[in-house]
Protein backbone atom coordinates (compact mmCIF):
# COMPACT_ATOMS: atom_id res chain seq x y z
CA UNK A 1 0.00 0.00 0.00
CA UNK A 2 1.12 3.35 -1.01
CA UNK A 3 2.25 5.39 2.36
CA UNK A 4 0.04 8.25 1.01
CA UNK A 5 -2.95 6.01 0.69
CA UNK A 6 -2.09 4.16 4.03
CA UNK A 7 -1.82 8.05 5.91
CA UNK A 8 -5.15 8.94 4.86
CA UNK A 9 -6.72 5.63 5.59
CA UNK A 10 -5.53 6.11 9.45
CA UNK A 11 -6.94 9.17 9.33
CA UNK A 12 -10.31 8.20 8.56
CA UNK A 13 -9.79 5.50 11.15
CA UNK A 14 -9.38 8.13 13.72
CA UNK A 15 -12.55 9.68 12.69
CA UNK A 16 -14.37 6.53 13.76
CA UNK A 17 -12.48 6.22 16.75
CA UNK A 18 -14.34 9.80 17.37
CA UNK A 19 -17.54 8.73 16.26
CA UNK A 20 -17.79 5.44 18.15
CA UNK A 21 -16.58 7.76 21.57
CA UNK A 22 -20.06 9.34 20.95
CA UNK A 23 -21.92 6.50 20.40
CA UNK A 24 -20.53 4.42 23.45
CA UNK A 25 -20.91 7.07 25.68
CA UNK A 26 -24.18 8.37 24.79
CA UNK A 27 -25.28 4.50 25.31
CA UNK A 28 -22.77 4.59 28.83
CA UNK A 29 -25.23 7.48 29.72
CA UNK A 30 -28.47 6.06 28.35
CA UNK A 31 -28.13 2.97 30.07
CA UNK A 32 -26.35 4.69 33.62
CA UNK A 33 -23.90 1.79 33.69
CA UNK A 34 -21.10 2.03 31.12
CA UNK A 35 -19.44 -1.54 31.75
CA UNK A 36 -22.75 -2.89 30.64
CA UNK A 37 -22.64 -0.36 27.32
CA UNK A 38 -18.51 -1.83 26.91
CA UNK A 39 -20.20 -5.12 26.97
CA UNK A 40 -22.87 -4.68 23.94
CA UNK A 41 -20.25 -2.52 21.91
CA UNK A 42 -17.49 -5.25 21.97
CA UNK A 43 -20.38 -8.15 22.16
CA UNK A 44 -21.91 -7.14 19.37
CA UNK A 45 -18.06 -6.63 17.61
CA UNK A 46 -17.70 -9.85 17.78
CA UNK A 47 -21.33 -11.40 16.56
CA UNK A 48 -20.74 -9.82 13.28
CA UNK A 49 -16.65 -11.07 13.53
CA UNK A 50 -17.75 -14.68 14.33
CA UNK A 51 -20.28 -14.24 11.14
CA UNK A 52 -17.33 -13.42 9.52
CA UNK A 53 -15.33 -16.36 10.11
CA UNK A 54 -18.44 -18.63 9.22
CA UNK A 55 -18.74 -16.84 5.77
CA UNK A 56 -15.09 -16.23 4.95
CA UNK A 57 -12.62 -19.60 4.42
CA UNK A 58 -9.26 -16.96 4.83
CA UNK A 59 -10.56 -15.68 8.44
CA UNK A 60 -10.56 -19.62 9.53
CA UNK A 61 -7.21 -20.58 8.08
CA UNK A 62 -5.76 -17.70 9.76
CA UNK A 63 -6.80 -19.20 13.13
CA UNK A 64 -4.90 -22.36 12.18
CA UNK A 65 -1.62 -19.77 11.28
CA UNK A 66 -1.63 -17.97 14.18
CA UNK A 67 -1.99 -21.15 16.37
CA UNK A 68 1.21 -22.53 14.41
CA UNK A 69 2.99 -19.19 14.77
CA UNK A 70 2.70 -19.68 18.57
CA UNK A 71 3.50 -23.10 19.01
CA UNK A 72 6.37 -22.30 16.75
CA UNK A 73 7.30 -19.14 18.77
CA UNK A 74 7.35 -17.10 15.38
CA UNK A 75 4.34 -15.23 17.36
CA UNK A 76 4.11 -14.71 21.26
CA UNK A 77 1.49 -15.26 23.14
CA UNK A 78 0.57 -11.95 24.52
CA UNK A 79 0.42 -10.93 21.10
CA UNK A 80 -2.97 -12.09 21.43
CA UNK A 81 -4.46 -10.17 24.00
CA UNK A 82 -4.58 -6.59 22.06
CA UNK A 83 -7.93 -6.85 22.90
CA UNK A 84 -7.37 -5.92 26.49
CA UNK A 85 -6.30 -2.44 25.46
CA UNK A 86 -9.80 -1.92 22.82
CA UNK A 87 -11.68 -3.17 26.10
CA UNK A 88 -10.25 -0.81 28.36
CA UNK A 89 -11.44 1.95 25.42
CA UNK A 90 -14.41 1.13 24.76
CA UNK A 91 -15.23 1.30 28.61
CA UNK A 92 -13.59 4.67 29.04
CA UNK A 93 -15.88 5.66 26.38
CA UNK A 94 -18.60 4.16 28.20
CA UNK A 95 -17.80 5.66 31.41
CA UNK A 96 -15.83 9.11 31.05
CA UNK A 97 -16.67 10.18 27.54
CA UNK A 98 -20.41 11.61 28.66
CA UNK A 99 -19.12 13.50 31.17
CA UNK A 100 -16.08 14.84 29.77
CA UNK A 101 -17.62 15.95 26.50
CA UNK A 102 -15.78 13.82 23.26
CA UNK A 103 -13.40 16.73 22.73
CA UNK A 104 -11.96 16.70 25.67
CA UNK A 105 -12.14 12.87 26.24
CA UNK A 106 -10.57 12.92 22.63
CA UNK A 107 -7.12 14.51 23.81
CA UNK A 108 -6.32 12.87 26.93
CA UNK A 109 -6.91 10.08 24.39
CA UNK A 110 -4.03 11.60 22.06
CA UNK A 111 -1.61 12.22 24.64
CA UNK A 112 -1.51 8.74 25.86
CA UNK A 113 -1.27 7.62 21.73
CA UNK A 114 1.41 9.89 20.97
CA UNK A 115 3.69 8.51 24.15
CA UNK A 116 2.89 4.88 23.36
CA UNK A 117 2.79 5.02 19.25
CA UNK A 118 6.64 6.83 20.41
CA UNK A 119 7.52 3.89 22.63
CA UNK A 120 6.02 1.10 20.25
CA UNK A 121 8.08 2.55 16.65
CA UNK A 122 11.31 2.87 19.46
CA UNK A 123 11.94 -0.72 20.35
CA UNK A 124 10.15 -2.21 17.54
CA UNK A 125 6.51 -3.78 18.79
CA UNK A 126 5.19 -3.31 15.62
CA UNK A 127 5.16 -5.49 12.59
CA UNK A 128 7.53 -2.97 10.45
CA UNK A 129 9.89 -3.14 13.20
CA UNK A 130 12.02 -1.00 15.00
CA UNK A 131 11.73 2.64 13.15
CA UNK A 132 14.43 5.26 13.51
CA UNK A 133 12.58 8.43 15.74
CA UNK A 134 14.19 11.21 13.21
CA UNK A 135 13.72 15.01 14.57
CA UNK A 136 10.82 15.91 12.63
CA UNK A 137 8.80 12.75 14.84
CA UNK A 138 9.97 13.73 17.77
CA UNK A 139 8.92 17.01 17.69
CA UNK A 140 5.29 16.06 16.12
CA UNK A 141 5.04 13.95 19.17
CA UNK A 142 6.13 17.03 21.68
CA UNK A 143 3.70 19.51 19.76
CA UNK A 144 0.88 16.82 20.40
CA UNK A 145 1.62 17.01 23.98
CA UNK A 146 1.87 20.47 24.18
CA UNK A 147 -1.77 20.74 22.66
CA UNK A 148 -3.14 18.28 24.56
CA UNK A 149 -1.94 20.03 27.98
CA UNK A 150 -3.39 23.72 26.45
CA UNK A 151 -6.76 22.50 25.44
CA UNK A 152 -6.61 20.78 28.93
CA UNK A 153 -5.63 23.42 31.09
CA UNK A 154 -8.25 25.53 29.67
CA UNK A 155 -11.51 23.12 29.67
CA UNK A 156 -10.65 21.30 33.34
CA UNK A 157 -11.59 23.00 36.28
CA UNK A 158 -11.21 21.31 40.24
CA UNK A 159 -9.38 17.90 40.69
CA UNK A 160 -12.08 15.70 40.04
CA UNK A 161 -12.42 16.33 36.44
CA UNK A 162 -8.67 15.86 36.47
CA UNK A 163 -9.48 11.81 37.38
CA UNK A 164 -12.09 11.37 34.84
CA UNK A 165 -8.67 12.00 32.29
CA UNK A 166 -6.70 9.54 33.88
CA UNK A 167 -8.85 6.49 32.66
CA UNK A 168 -9.04 7.43 28.87
CA UNK A 169 -5.05 8.89 28.92
CA UNK A 170 -4.22 5.23 29.91
CA UNK A 171 -6.45 3.49 27.30
CA UNK A 172 -4.64 6.25 25.13
CA UNK A 173 -1.39 4.67 25.72
CA UNK A 174 -3.18 1.04 25.80
CA UNK A 175 -4.22 1.92 21.86
CA UNK A 176 -0.89 2.19 20.42
CA UNK A 177 0.40 -1.19 22.28
CA UNK A 178 -2.98 -2.57 20.64
CA UNK A 179 -2.27 -1.57 17.30
CA UNK A 180 1.21 -2.49 17.23
CA UNK A 181 0.39 -6.53 18.48
CA UNK A 182 -2.73 -6.85 16.25
CA UNK A 183 -0.07 -5.47 13.26
CA UNK A 184 1.95 -8.76 14.46
CA UNK A 185 -1.12 -10.82 14.34
CA UNK A 186 -2.38 -9.63 11.51
CA UNK A 187 0.94 -10.20 9.44
CA UNK A 188 1.12 -14.08 10.90
CA UNK A 189 -2.45 -14.95 10.01
CA UNK A 190 -2.71 -13.23 7.16
CA UNK A 191 -5.64 -11.51 7.45
CA UNK A 192 -7.16 -8.92 9.26
CA UNK A 193 -10.55 -10.57 9.66
CA UNK A 194 -8.19 -13.12 11.69
CA UNK A 195 -6.24 -10.42 13.74
CA UNK A 196 -9.85 -8.18 14.54
CA UNK A 197 -11.60 -11.15 15.80
CA UNK A 198 -8.63 -12.44 18.43
CA UNK A 199 -9.15 -8.90 19.42
CA UNK A 200 -12.95 -8.84 20.22
CA UNK A 201 -12.79 -12.06 21.56
CA UNK A 202 -9.81 -11.67 24.68
CA UNK A 203 -11.61 -8.06 24.90
CA UNK A 204 -15.49 -9.21 25.14
CA UNK A 205 -14.41 -11.89 27.67
CA UNK A 206 -12.27 -9.63 29.75
CA UNK A 207 -15.89 -6.72 29.36
CA UNK A 208 -18.23 -9.69 30.38
CA UNK A 209 -15.98 -10.59 33.75
CA UNK A 210 -15.94 -7.33 34.75
CA UNK A 211 -19.32 -6.12 34.08
CA UNK A 212 -20.40 -9.36 36.25
CA UNK A 213 -18.08 -8.24 38.97
CA UNK A 214 -19.55 -4.91 39.11
CA UNK A 215 -22.93 -5.72 38.77
CA UNK A 216 -23.04 -7.93 41.50
CA UNK A 217 -21.17 -5.31 43.54
CA UNK A 218 -23.47 -2.53 42.73
CA UNK A 219 -26.36 -4.30 40.42
CA UNK A 220 -26.84 -5.02 36.52
CA UNK A 221 -28.91 -2.30 34.70
CA UNK A 222 -31.33 -3.76 32.55
CA UNK A 223 -33.48 -0.97 31.01
CA UNK A 224 -32.06 -0.55 27.49
CA UNK A 225 -32.31 2.28 25.48
CA UNK A 226 -34.46 1.89 22.08
CA UNK A 227 -32.32 4.40 19.72
CA UNK A 228 -31.12 1.69 17.05
CA UNK A 229 -27.80 3.78 16.46
CA UNK A 230 -26.61 3.75 19.75
CA UNK A 231 -25.91 -0.45 19.34
CA UNK A 232 -23.56 0.65 16.23
CA UNK A 233 -20.49 0.87 17.95
CA UNK A 234 -19.19 -2.79 17.92
CA UNK A 235 -19.29 -2.41 14.03
CA UNK A 236 -17.56 0.69 13.90
CA UNK A 237 -15.31 -0.86 16.06
CA UNK A 238 -14.78 -3.76 13.73
CA UNK A 239 -14.21 -1.06 10.72
CA UNK A 240 -11.22 0.54 12.55
CA UNK A 241 -9.21 -2.14 14.18
CA UNK A 242 -9.30 -4.29 10.85
CA UNK A 243 -8.17 -1.16 9.05
CA UNK A 244 -5.53 -0.53 11.80
CA UNK A 245 -4.14 -3.80 11.47
CA UNK A 246 -3.58 -3.77 7.70
CA UNK A 247 -2.30 -0.19 7.93
CA UNK A 248 0.67 -0.57 10.58
CA UNK A 249 3.09 -2.30 8.71
CA UNK A 250 3.03 0.58 5.86
CA UNK A 251 3.23 3.58 8.66
CA UNK A 252 4.49 2.47 11.41
CA UNK A 253 2.55 2.84 14.82
CA UNK A 254 4.00 6.27 15.69
CA UNK A 255 2.52 7.75 12.11
CA UNK A 256 -0.43 5.68 12.32
CA UNK A 257 -1.31 7.14 16.07
CA UNK A 258 -0.77 10.36 14.81
CA UNK A 259 -2.75 10.32 11.76
CA UNK A 260 -5.84 8.61 14.11
CA UNK A 261 -5.13 11.98 15.88
CA UNK A 262 -5.90 14.23 13.84
CA UNK A 263 -8.95 12.42 12.45
CA UNK A 264 -10.36 11.87 15.79
CA UNK A 265 -9.58 15.67 16.68
CA UNK A 266 -11.32 16.85 13.88
CA UNK A 267 -14.11 14.93 14.19
CA UNK A 268 -14.76 15.05 17.55
CA UNK A 269 -15.07 18.87 17.27
CA UNK A 270 -17.52 18.46 14.69
CA UNK A 271 -19.60 16.12 16.88
CA UNK A 272 -19.07 18.52 19.45
CA UNK A 273 -20.21 21.94 17.40
CA UNK A 274 -23.20 20.38 15.52
CA UNK A 275 -24.51 17.87 18.40
CA UNK A 276 -22.28 18.78 21.69
CA UNK A 277 -23.03 16.97 24.89
CA UNK A 278 -25.28 18.63 27.61
CA UNK A 279 -23.06 20.76 29.59
CA UNK A 280 -20.07 20.52 27.33
CA UNK A 281 -20.12 23.52 25.12
CA UNK A 282 -16.96 23.92 22.70
CA UNK A 283 -14.48 26.27 24.18
CA UNK A 284 -11.70 27.98 22.53
CA UNK A 285 -8.84 26.24 23.85
CA UNK A 286 -10.65 23.11 22.64
CA UNK A 287 -10.52 24.40 19.18
CA UNK A 288 -6.95 25.70 19.07
CA UNK A 289 -5.35 22.78 20.74
CA UNK A 290 -6.93 20.43 17.86
CA UNK A 291 -5.17 22.85 15.78
CA UNK A 292 -2.11 22.98 17.20
CA UNK A 293 -2.31 18.69 17.44
CA UNK A 294 -3.09 18.75 13.60
CA UNK A 295 0.22 20.63 13.12
CA UNK A 296 2.01 18.56 15.23
CA UNK A 297 0.79 15.28 12.46
CA UNK A 298 1.84 17.13 9.38
CA UNK A 299 5.64 18.22 11.39
CA UNK A 300 5.82 14.73 12.08
CA UNK A 301 4.75 12.97 8.70
CA UNK A 302 7.44 15.03 6.92
CA UNK A 303 10.81 14.59 7.05
CA UNK A 304 13.45 17.17 6.38
CA UNK A 305 15.85 15.97 4.85
CA UNK A 306 18.46 19.80 3.63
CA UNK A 307 16.51 23.31 2.46
CA UNK A 308 14.15 23.38 -0.18
CA UNK A 309 13.50 18.80 0.45
CA UNK A 310 11.56 17.84 2.00
CA UNK A 311 9.95 13.67 1.87
CA UNK A 312 6.62 12.74 3.28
Amino acid sequence: MPVWLALVFSVLIGALYAVQSRVNGELGYRIGDGFTAAVISFGSGLIVLSLGLIVFRSGRRGLQLVARGVAANHLSWWHLFGGLAGALFVLSQGLVAAPLGIALFTVAVVAGQTVSGVLMDRFGIGPGGRRPLHASKIIGAVLALIAVAFTVSGELRGSGALWLLALPLIAGIGQGWQQAVNGQVRVTAQSALTATFLNFLTGTIALVLAALVHGLLVGFAFDLPANPWLYTGGLIGCVFIAGAAVVVRTTGVLMLGLCIVAGQLVCALALDLLAPTAGHPLGVTTIVGTALALVAVVIAAVRWRRPGHVRV
